[in-house]
């Protein structure tokens, strides 16, 4: 009773210089990275208006988050339009 030891081929396919996964791969971690930006930015943005609203915070900090989320949200726009591209 032996297992044959089967390598399934990678969904993602050799990452090796040259290849389109290795040109993608840059795009893909800069798209998860801003869409975690984007994320967190909203959460910041939620919780200091919160806060703001109760008078326990400052608008100040509502006003940067915005500033952030917005950012975050136009790099993501700007990674996917890129990403159709390719």
């Amino acid at each position: 009773m032996t297992r044959e030891n089967r390598s399934r081929p990678s969904e993602l396919g050799p990452l090796e210089p040259g290849t389109r996964q290795r040109a993608q791969l840059s795009i893909r971690i800069a798209d998860i990275a801003w869409t975690a930006l984007s994320v967190v930015a909203a959460l910041w943005v939620v919780l200091a208006a919160a806060d703001a609203v109760r008078g326990t915070g400052s608008w100040a900090y509502c006003a940067v988050a915005l500033v952030l989320l917005a950012i975050g949200l136009t790099m993501r726009l700007r990674a996917v339009r890129r990403r159709d591209r390719m």
